[in-house]
């Protein structure tokens, strides 16, 4: 009886131990992947303000979702947590993965609609698993927001629009 539960000790271990690096491998190649892209987006802002700046644009709803799971060894260190109390920062860490990586993939999105401008950013979190005993397995986060597009074409005076030619676009911005 003592082999058989120093063997099951043991078999804990190592699962702990193995989840720890893989863990840690996956989550710093995710780090490096948003690091790598958020340098590449940071020309276009994603902001909270509701009105836009002036000038005459298109708009578009963008947004992007991603799922992220929790690796059992962080999964052990937020049962811990819960135990002696404390920050979680497990699931910090999580969440900061989730809401970076949403922000991308909707900036992306408004990229792709040559967007200058992503205004009334929002975010919407949920866990969308649990595991045995109410502790967290899964959170999906939605990011949402309004795309301002350049507009192809001006008002005018009476009410038509008037294509916009280069001479009507001055530094940068289409009047």
């Amino acid at each position: 009886m003592p082999f058989q539960f120093s063997f099951q000790l043991w078999y804990v271990v190592i699962l702990l131990v193995a989840t720890y690096f893989i863990g840690t491998f996956l989550e710093k190649r995710h780090y490096k992947s948003i690091l790598r892209r958020e340098k590449r987006l940071n020309s276009l802002p994603a902001v909270s303000l509701k009105t836009p700046p002036p000038g005459h644009y298109e708009s578009a709803l963008v947004r992007a979702n991603v799922t992220i799971s929790i690796d059992y060894f962080k999964r052990f260190l937020a049962a811990l947590h819960a135990f002696f109390g404390g920050r979680v920062t497990s699931y910090e860490t999580l969440l900061d993965r989730a809401r970076r990586e949403a922000l991308l993939r909707m900036k992306q999105e408004a990229e792709y609609q040559k967007a200058m401008l992503i205004l009334n950013v929002r975010y919407e979190t949920c866990s969308i698993y649990k595991g045995r005993g109410n502790s967290i397995g899964s959170v999906e986060v939605l990011a949402y927001g309004t795309a301002l597009i350049p507009s192809r074409t001006r008002p005018t005076l009476n009410g038509q629009a008037k294509k916009a030619s280069a001479a009507s676009v001055n530094h940068g911005q289409i009047h």
